[in-house]
């Protein structure tokens, strides 16, 4: 897996569409979450990429800075391609969040912003 860990501007187009593409597979269409998914906190946010050896997106992170959602870094948007599961990919992703995390925003606490099906 290649790890790529970028602020939105840096993000580019193909790697945006990539995101949104995968969030929306997964959380929209196979976990039947409807929600806003641009909810206008990208543009503020880190975003963690995992890529196979194909180059496609198999892994994905946001990573929200302390004081913008609340106190803490946050890690949300934690997605895993259905194709890359099984194989330790969700848990790699999570080290590579932690670490950026940690690198980032130095001895801040970090907290998962997870979704509550209600």
């Amino acid at each position: 897996m290649n790890w790529t860990c970028v602020p939105f501007a840096e993000l580019g187009v193909q790697p945006l569409y990539d995101v949104l593409a995968l969030r929306s597979e997964v959380f929209v269409v196979e976990q039947q979450c409807v929600f806003l998914d641009i909810d206008g906190l990208d543009p503020l946010t880190w975003h963690l990429l995992g890529h196979g050896d194909d180059d496609t997106l198999k892994a994905y992170a946001r990573l929200i800075p302390p004081g913008l959602k609340a106190a803490d870094a946050l890690i949300g948007r934690v997605v895993t391609a259905p194709t890359a599961r099984g194989g330790g990919t969700g848990r790699a992703l999570m080290a590579e969040a932690l670490a950026h995390c940690e690198r980032l925003w130095p001895a801040r606490a970090v907290t998962l912003h997870a979704q509550a099906h209600l």
